[in-house]
């Protein structure tokens, strides 16, 4: 269930608001590229910024439009336990396949604190549950040793891994074992991570070319190693570009581009400088798109 090509979807607005008519739209255009799997109310979906109410309407929508035709799997972090946990339990209510929980940021737990963290939330609901390790954003890093604990609880089911340190990650799958679910959190490790035990990409990328994600993770399923590096570096200087500001700014940016969305985004985020917008619009062009 948990593996292939899933995207980290955006979160379309119009005059500030969440626009949901574009929103299932999204889930539409995904399910007809290929797209395994839909992250909604994630980083790139500028979780941060939602208001409870519309973070839980916006997976209600997007799991509503999936009509079970493609896995949903809620984002439902924070660095509060119990806010976590009424998240994720309103996920679970709403239908969501899974959570993906963003270990706590700011506070810095000691790994005993996140053991305990995710083991709460674990208890707290029935659905599988994914912890997403981004040390960049979260202040400290969920050590192999805690995944060796955590793949003990039975609904703790994988992790995305966005360390970024391949030997971290094969040590995961080492301690883990084959059952645990190594899913890439980083667009340009995607192969690498498929090819020490990987099983897929929540993928920034994906939003806007998303056939091209899937492809490249069912190629290398396949056994297509050949397919599956064309595909790795023709995405490349799309995925550098995706990142050249702060996630979601560029990828929001070029879906904008693109004519797929409205140029909204919710401070502290804002526009892009007119520079990397240059250089954004032009790593589109060199695409083809």
């Amino acid at each position: 269930m948990f593996e292939g090509s899933i995207v980290a979807l955006v979160t379309p607005f119009k005059n500030g608001k969440v626009d949901e008519a574009k929103l299932k739209e999204l889930v539409e255009f995904h399910i007809k590229n290929g797209t395994s799997g839909i992250v909604p109310c994630g980083t790139t979906g500028e979780s941060a910024t939602l208001t409870h109410e519309e973070h839980n309407r916006v997976i209600e929508v997007v799991i509503a439009a999936a009509n079970k035709r493609i896995t949903i799997i809620a984002g439902t972090g924070s660095n509060s336990t119990a806010e976590a946990i009424e998240l994720t339990k309103c996920a679970e209510k709403a239908g969501a396949d899974a959570a993906l929980l963003l270990s706590p940021y700011y506070n810095k737990p000691t790994q005993r604190g996140l053991y305990m963290h995710y083991k709460a939330v674990a208890d707290s609901v029935k659905i599988p549950i994914i912890p997403y390790n981004i040390q960049s954003r979260t202040a400290v890093n969920i050590e192999p040793e805690t995944f060796q604990k955590l793949a003990q609880i039975k609904n703790i089911v994988g992790v995305k891994e966005s360390s970024g340190n391949l030997e971290q990650i094969s040590k995961i799958r080492y301690l883990c074992g084959p059952n645990f679910a190594i899913i890439s959190g980083d667009d340009a490790l995607t192969l690498p991570i498929l090819a020490i035990g990987g099983v897929g990409v929540i993928s920034v990328v994906a939003n806007i070319v998303p056939r091209d994600v899937a492809d490249l993770v069912a190629a290398f399923k396949k056994g297509d190693m050949k397919r599956a590096q064309e595909l790795h570096y023709k995405l490349l200087p799309l995925v550098k570009a995706m990142f050249i500001e702060t996630n979601p700014i560029p990828v929001k940016t070029a879906m904008e581009l693109m004519g797929m969305i409205e140029p909204e985004l919710r401070l502290p985020l804002c526009h892009m400088s007119e520079e990397n917008l240059a250089k954004l619009a032009e790593a589109l062009k060199k695409y083809g798109l």
